[in-house]
């Protein structure tokens, strides 16, 4: 059983107040402070402290969170692995990235979903950095990330190289052309994906080599939903640069353009990401195989 000190310490950062944690666990406000005092008597530490009003952690009490959210994680996936081995199931929760949930992962796990009985696939759509959290709390057994980890405690399984393009409408002048450079891209309103994502990071950062900035540029929309991105570049609301591999399908039907951009050699790596204790090893060589296979069908 998990202690329900831990829960209470979880859903009082969870909600932010003592007060707020108390009416979701249907405790006392006495109960739930009596549930870190405990802990705090455990532990010989101090967890939370006030600052004008507003409840903080202390350094202490953000490792224990972390640690916390560790058990929390492995407490509930014990309860899914019990139910799936119970009903002769494989349950999978995989986390992708927004870029990602356009790309042929979500395609790949649909399919092979269908054609293994048994297996159930659960989608979680988060950030990079969120889901690095998440898989490392055992949230998820399986994260699709770009780009590369650096923490020993996770594996890494190369399933693609993808590289950015500018990205237009098949009715925009540009279309016509067979590239574009940082001049053309300059005259027109573009659309990006938000602050902090991926994508947008791998382009500053390819622009600032080049002793370029962002601002230079007339960025008319920021918007975190790539589905909706391309909705808008086909209606000729905008161009934007995006990951070739999420806007395959729309490539692949003749719906959008896709242009290299002159100098502007933005590749990065598509990994799938687990923990080392992962069981079931043998589903990622079948999934990296099927994307394989689906990757080839787009080409």
């Amino acid at each position: 059983m998990l202690d329900p000190k831990l829960v209470t310490l979880l859903t009082i950062c969870e909600r932010g107040s003592f007060t707020k944690a108390a009416e979701e666990l249907s405790l006392t406000q006495p109960a739930v402070s009596h549930h870190i005092r405990q802990l705090e008597t455990e532990l010989g530490m101090r967890i939370f402290y006030r600052k004008r009003g507003e409840i903080l952690l202390t350094q202490e009490g953000k490792i224990l969170v972390k640690y916390a959210k560790r058990i929390m994680g492995l407490y509930e996936k014990m309860h899914r692995d019990l139910t799936a081995a119970a009903r002769q199931m494989t349950t999978l929760r995989v986390g992708v990235t927004h870029t990602a949930e356009s790309n042929l992962i979500v395609e790949v796990l649909a399919k092979y979903s269908a054609e293994n009985d048994g297996v159930n696939i659960t989608i979680v759509t988060e950030t990079i950095n969120t889901l690095y959290e998440m898989l490392s709390n055992y949230e998820i057994d399986l994260a699709v990330v770009e780009g590369r980890v650096n923490d020993p405690a996770i594996n890494a399984l190369l399933l693609d190289t993808d590289y950015l393009v500018c990205v237009v409408s098949n009715h925009h002048h540009l279309a016509k052309q067979s590239m574009v450079t940082i001049n053309d891209i300059k005259k027109e309103r573009m659309i990006l994906r938000l602050p902090n994502s991926g994508t947008r990071n791998l382009l500053v950062s390819h622009l600032e080599s080049m002793h370029m900035d962002l601002a230079d540029f007339n960025v008319v929309l920021e918007v975190d939903n790539i589905a909706t991105i391309k909705d808008l570049i086909r209606k000729d609301m905008g161009i934007s640069v995006l990951a070739r591999s999420a806007c395959m399908d729309e490539l692949r039907k003749g719906k959008l353009t896709a242009l290299p951009i002159e100098n502007l050699s933005m590749i990065r790596e598509t990994n799938l990401l687990y923990q080392k204790d992962f069981e079931h090893t043998e589903i990622l060589k079948e999934l990296t195989k099927l994307y394989s296979v689906t990757a080839r069908l787009y080409q």
